[in-house]
């Protein structure tokens, strides 16, 4: 009898030994970059280090063609156990009950407190329920370059719209020199919304019926805000066709004083300008002591089929614990999700501390862009560029520009409230 169990607790202990060593999980990358998908890995390594037997194969999706190969993979009932979640995608997938509840997991973890508040908001935009762990932020914050504004007179960077147009006019006095970096062509909507919303008091994109706001008074001011900044000689007259790699030129070629832009553009500043020669501060508040800077992020979920949840927690766990979480964003140039990031010596320099004040002002509402829709991606990339150059140039009017803006997404927001009857 004794030998028997003997027997029987060996055979048990080998069949749990085959279970453990034949534990695979599926992890897919879809914003993806060679450096990117190597920082995966290593983190990768590290975690079935930790976990003997326990293997990850890694998909990395290009990212132009990501939505589409995921989508495939998902109605092929190829599902991952875990996926990196761009913000875009999450209502889609914890709208159809694809995605773990994370809440449970997050109850238990010891690094749950060192989440941001804005991580955790996030994450739980869905059903207030963490679908979604945000691994990192894309915020837009104020650059400023201080050799500038010392020679334009401006005494510090510009806290509001007012100081902000005031110290464009000064700057700009100087001969070959601008105040502000515009973005008029492509990706230069998130300027609009920023100074739209924040000349406004409100970055609602629509109202309860689906109208757009972009036609009210206070939108249309910020609109004309801008306008006027560029009619005004304040912004390189060919910065009307300008796009990211242009604006932060501009900037570090000493051409304009003043920019908004994500951590991203702090790579190639960092590597022309010294330090003590620019801040980041943020972005300037309307009259009624809001801003609004436009927010990107992704994250981590677990899809809710996944056949090893423990294994797949622990993974997430790893890619977004103080460890996994801060290798990873040095190399995607997003903020990071956790408070103690910021005594990393990486993130401790005064630029990146004016990212982390800007998170934790109480004044400072992160926008997002209603992706959702699928009508966006040409309003973005199309209507919003050609429309936006008309009203620099003055071919429309600031109202025109809001009221075209206003009518296409109305259709598109009533179209898609319809949907959900």
């Amino acid at each position: 009898m004794f030998k028997r169990l003997i027997a029987a607790a060996a055979m048990t202990a080998l069949l749990a030994g085959t279970a453990l060593a034949d534990t695979k999980l599926k992890l897919v990358e879809v914003i993806t970059s060679p450096e990117r998908t190597e920082t995966l890995k290593s983190i990768v390594k590290g975690y079935e280090a930790a976990n003997p037997g326990t293997s990850v194969e890694i998909i990395s999706l290009p990212w132009g063609e990501a939505f589409e190969k995921f989508a495939t993979m998902v109605s092929a009932g190829e599902t991952p156990d875990v996926v990196e979640m761009p913000d875009t995608w999450l209502a889609l997938y914890a709208g159809h009950g694809m995605l773990e509840n994370l809440e449970p997991y997050l109850a238990k973890w010891d690094e749950s407190a060192d989440l941001n508040d804005r991580a955790l908001e996030f994450g739980r935009t869905v059903d207030k329920t963490a679908y979604m762990l945000p691994y990192g932020f894309y915020l837009r914050a104020m650059f400023y370059n201080k050799k500038l504004f010392a020679e334009a007179g401006v005494a510090e960077p510009p806290k509001t719209l007012d100081e902000f147009m005031e110290a464009s006019k000064k700057v700009s006095a100087l001969p070959g020199k601008y105040g502000y970096c515009l973005r008029g062509g492509p990706g230069g909507l998130n300027g609009w919304v920023m100074f739209g919303a924040t000349a406004a008091g409100s970055n609602q994109f629509f109202k309860e019926d689906g109208t757009s706001t972009f036609a009210d008074a206070g939108w249309v001011k910020g609109l004309t805000f801008l306008v006027d900044l560029y009619k005004n000689g304040y912004a390189p007259k060919d910065s009307v066709n300008w796009g990211f790699n242009e604006i932060v030129a501009g900037f570090y070629s000493g051409t304009c004083a003043m920019l908004d832009q994500d951590p991203d553009a702090l790579i190639a500043i960092a590597e022309r300008m010294k330090p003590e020669d620019y801040g980041i501060t943020t972005m300037p508040k309307g009259p009624d002591g809001k801003t609004f800077p436009t927010i990107g992020y992704a994250g981590w979920s677990m899809f809710a089929n996944s056949k090893d949840k423990d294994a797949a927690w622990k993974l997430i766990a790893t890619l977004e614990g103080k460890e996994g979480n801060v290798a990873w964003n040095k190399k995607t140039g997003a903020l990071p999700a956790l408070k103690s990031a910021e005594n990393d010596p990486f993130y401790g320099s005064p630029q990146f501390k004016g990212w982390f004040a800007e998170l934790a002002d109480k004044d400072v509402f992160p926008t997002v862009m209603p992706t959702y829709l699928p009508e966006f991606a040409f309003f973005k990339d199309s209507l919003v560029i050609k429309t936006s150059q008309q009203a620099l140039l003055g071919e429309i009017t600031p109202q025109e520009l809001g009221q075209q803006w206003a009518d296409y997404l109305t259709k598109a927001q009533q179209k898609f409230l319809a949907s959900k009857k």
